[in-house]
Parts: structure tokens; sequence; C-alpha cells
């Protein structure tokens, strides 16, 4: 069969592979720390979010089986159903203490980190309101801004001056500042004092994203206990399928928020709870990261040796303290074939291309864990230098 809406699709496709943008999926048949058996050979790791190598630790795979065990293994309706159960309202109640953005926050469970952006943006904002965002923002962010119909504002990555300016021209009725807190791309921590001095300023929220630097930074609480700060203008979302190695995302902030989005947010309202067994997993990873530092400590001391070993390399490295590496390659093509060339090394370090990064810049983007042992990291250097000394 074939239409001309087939051909439209088959083209277009077609044209994506071309021009170096296909994305294939890998399949993961067994997983032992950052050591993965994938389609059918054993590979090395470097392209997950798993910073404190939670995901397979034992504790959380004890707690999710009594979980399981205790609870099944679906919360079998929306939270404000019947799908609440006691140990997503301990969670929430552990994840707003422990992230305390500000005093008395309050927490919500979202069975996702999108979810939880798109919850944020469209139940404080709509029509006749403005959402001022960072060009390099998540694409959450960016989905939620363009859903709840305000104008939405984009600014330069890390232009201050533009975003005051802007921010003192609006005139509508509420604002939102939305920023990624750790960038997820570039690594680089986005500038909260003053964002938050924007939002005082200015009458604004400001939403966080906190998707990489919960459990990493700021001793584990995340990246505004990483510069201090507290502020009823703050909503904070982290993520808890990164460092905490488990899944879900909760948005924490003060009471009046937390109601707003737990009688508006279209995403809690009509989705189906996660599955209390998470919960229990993340309860025993929560622990972890704070009784835990010297995963912390692990972490950082791989990302200085990882920083100084690639100057030497001819692909420049961004700017980054966090776990996140980014080597720019440039061309689409060209990172592809790196990636690839590691991968027959028995390495797995992906490829990021457009829209993902903007035209040019394609890169590898190279993320460490806790888990990575020193000869991980070596090898990986090895094979970097290897590759460049033979393009």
């Amino acid at each position: 069969m074939s239409t001309r809406a087939l051909e439209q699709l088959t083209d277009d496709l077609a044209a994506r592979e071309a021009a170096g943008l296909g994305r294939h999926r890998r399949v993961i048949a067994s997983r032992r720390g950052v050591q993965l058996t994938v389609d059918g050979r054993e590979l090395l790791h470097f392209g997950g979010n798993d910073y404190l190598g939670l995901a397979t630790d034992p504790r959380l795979i004890a707690a999710a089986q009594d979980g399981a065990a205790r609870h099944g293994v679906g919360a079998g309706a929306a939270h404000l159903i019947s799908g609440h159960f006691a140990a997503h309202e301990a969670l929430e109640r552990e994840l707003a203490a422990w992230a305390a953005p500000c005093a008395d926050a309050r927490a919500l469970l979202f069975s996702a980190g999108y979810l939880a952006n798109l919850a944020i943006v469209t139940a404080l904002c709509g029509r006749g309101d403005a959402v001022f965002g960072d060009r390099l923002n998540h694409a959450c962010l960016n989905d939620a801004a363009l859903l709840s119909r305000a104008e939405f504002i984009r600014y330069r990555h890390g232009d201050l001056d533009a975003l005051d300016r802007r921010l003192a021209k609006c005139s509508a009725r509420r604002k939102l500042i939305c920023t990624d807190a750790v960038f997820s791309m570039d690594g680089d921590i986005a500038p909260l004092p003053t964002l938050l001095d924007f939002a005082e300023r200015h009458d604004a929220w400001l939403v966080v994203d906190d998707a990489h630097g919960f459990g990493v930074l700021g001793n584990g609480r995340g990246t505004v206990a990483h510069f201090g700060l507290a502020s009823a203008r703050i909503v904070y979302m982290g993520t808890l399928g990164k460092a905490a190695g488990v899944a879900g995302a909760f948005v924490a902030a003060h009471q009046a928020v937390i109601d707003t989005l737990l009688q508006t947010a279209r995403t809690y309202v009509f989705t189906t709870a996660s599955p209390p067994l998470l919960a229990c997993a993340l309860q025993a990873s929560l622990a972890l990261i704070r009784d835990e530092p010297q995963r912390r400590k692990r972490l950082q001391a791989l990302i200085a040796r990882f920083r100084t070993a690639a100057a030497a390399l001819p692909w420049p490295v961004l700017p980054s303290e966090t776990a996140i590496q980014p080597l720019v390659v440039g061309a689409n093509a060209e990172a592809v074939s790196l990636s690839e060339r590691l991968w027959q090394r028995g390495l797995w370090v992906p490829a990021i291309r457009p829209p993902t990064v903007p035209q040019g810049t394609a890169r590898l983007r190279i993320t460490l864990s806790a888990a990575h042992a020193d000869a991980d990291l070596s090898q990986l250097l090895s094979a970097l230098a290897e590759v460049a000394a033979s393009p």
C-alpha cells in the first residue's frame, strides 16, 4: 500500500538519515553496574545518568521486592482516586524535607520529570502570563511553556542582562523564570542566585529543573542547596531516575503551589500513580544519598581526572564541573563515527546531534558514575587517545 501521506513520511525519514540524524535503539539484555550486555556484546557504559551507581544497588532491589510483596506491582489508579499509598505519602514527606527549597516545603510525586514540568508551568500560568526560558533548557520546559498558552520569551544561554531587561519590560499578570539547574547537554550549572534575585525584583516565580543535580550537588540535596538558597518563590523539580537510580520525579515548593498542582495539574490529576514499590525503593535510595557521601566524593575524583586527561584530546571539552562531560565534535557524521569507533572498542558513548544540541555542535556526551572503576576511566581515555591518533 502506498499513499501520498506514507510517501511523505518515508521521504522525511530518509532525509533525516542522510543528514546524520537517524535515531536507533540498542537492546540491553543484562546490566551489572556500568557493564552492559547490548546487542550480544559486552560493553562499558559511559552514556547513562546513574551518577551515584544506585540503580543496581542490592539494597534498592531488596526494597523494591519487599514493596512489591506488600503492595503489588501497580498502583491501580490515579493518586486522587485510589492510587495514593502510604509509601507515596512517606516519600513525599522525606523529599520535601530533604530538598527544602523553602521553609515548610511540601512535595508531590510524578511518574516522570516531563510530566512534572508540564504540570508546574501549565498550572501556574496561562494566557496573559509570561514564561522566560534559557535557550538550552530541556525540551519539556519548552513544551510546557507552549502548552500553557502564555507568552514564551527565550533568552540566549546564560545571557542574564537580556533576561533582566526582558523581565523589566514585561507587564504580564504572572511571570515564570524557568531554567535547567544543570544543563543536560553542556553540564554547566545555572546561576541560580542571580535568577532568584531577578525573581524577587520582578515579582516572578523561579522554576528549577534539577534533573541532573538532585542527589549529586549540595551534598545530595540538589543545586538549590548547592547555592544555599531558600525562597517561597522557588518551585523545585527533581527527577528520581538519574542519581536516585529508580524512576519518577517530584516537585517541592510552598504548600500553596503544591495544592495548586494537586488540584489543577492535568498530568497529575489524569495519570495513574507510579507503582508503590518504586516509592519503597526510592526511600532506600534517599537513605543512601544521605548516608553515603563517599559516592559523591568518588564521582568528583573521576570528573577531575577525566578533565585533566581530556585536555590533551583534539576535541574541546565544555566547561563542566558535573558528571556530564561533553566532547564537542562538530559535524553529525563525525560524532556518529567517533561513537561507533568507541563502540568497536567495547565502549558505549552516545553521539548527541541536533535538535537536541545546536547545529554544528554534535558531540559525545560522556557521563561519569561513582560506579566506574579507575580502570574503566583509563580504558575510555586510552580509547579516545587511540582514535584521535588514527583519524
